[in-house]
């Protein structure tokens, strides 16, 4: 039994496929979206449930707020045998082509976290499995899902990007804000170089697809910046890329 995620082997029939949310409300959601799901507990931040996607099993679990309770997610699941996981989360755009609703499919991420140092050195690249981003990229062409595939910033501190300003190290958060907008990271999220790192350390496949909620680049512009909340279309991206990759490994 793994101590924070409270799940055993058994409980988990043999699965090798995981879909990760931060928020444990949004894990019935994608459960739902799978075959013959059920519920298998909730520890502190981490909801599971399991359910198959081409007759395989398949763990759907959250991982709370930020990298630390990301890696103990990846570190468990990975003990207990599963070797892929998808991350489905949401974000705020940072460069004005990218719009609220639109999917970003994460390649790779900026390590403004604090977790993933504790894992390797800062130089080495927060990269996603190519296998599994280019999953999630051909149900995206198949279901004609408006997106973006590129870099995301993965921050530690929410209110350090939303309001820099009343920080005393602001000064230092903003410069970077621009280099990474300069750079063409496409948006802000807060667990994905600590799920990409940890997964290179331990073996195991992993993606990200993001929902752009907003975004703030757009507000500052003055162009048009609606909100979207509705996150069924990053998590129907991510069930139809863990099925294509079943069928593939299966091949």
């Amino acid at each position: 039994m793994q101590y924070h995620i409270g799940l055993d082997a058994p409980m988990l029939e043999g699965a090798k496929y995981a879909i990760l949310a931060g928020d444990p409300g949004r894990i019935q959601t994608i459960a739902q979206g799978m075959e013959r799901p059920r519920y298998l507990g909730s520890n502190r931040e981490y909801t599971s449930y399991l359910g198959y996607l081409a007759g395989e099993p398949v763990v759907a679990m959250s991982h709370g707020i930020g990298g630390p309770s990301t890696a103990i997610a990846v570190e468990e699941l990975a003990q207990l045998g599963v070797t892929t996981m998808i991350r489905v989360g949401t974000s705020g755009g940072m460069q004005q082509q990218v719009r609220a609703g639109d999917a970003v499919i994460v390649q790779a991420a900026i390590r403004q976290d604090g977790t993933s140092r504790e894992y390797l050195p800062v130089e080495y690249p927060a990269v996603a499995d190519f296998q599994v981003t280019a999953a999630l990229q051909k149900v995206a062409l198949r279901g004609n899902v408006p997106h973006h595939i590129g870099v995301v910033q993965c921050k530690d501190s929410f209110y350090g990007q939303h309001a820099p300003q009343r920080m005393p190290v602001g000064d230092e958060l903003l410069s970077k804000w621009r280099a990474w907008i300069q750079g063409g990271a496409l948006a802000s999220e807060m667990e994905t170089a600590t799920l990409f790192v940890v997964s290179s350390v331990l073996r195991v496949r992993a993606g990200a697809v993001m929902l752009c909620i907003w975004n703030q680049e757009r507000d500052q512009a003055g162009l048009p910046h609606e909100e979207c909340h509705d996150t069924q279309g990053v998590i129907d991206l991510a069930i139809g890329a863990v099925a294509e990759l079943i069928e593939q490994d299966r091949r």
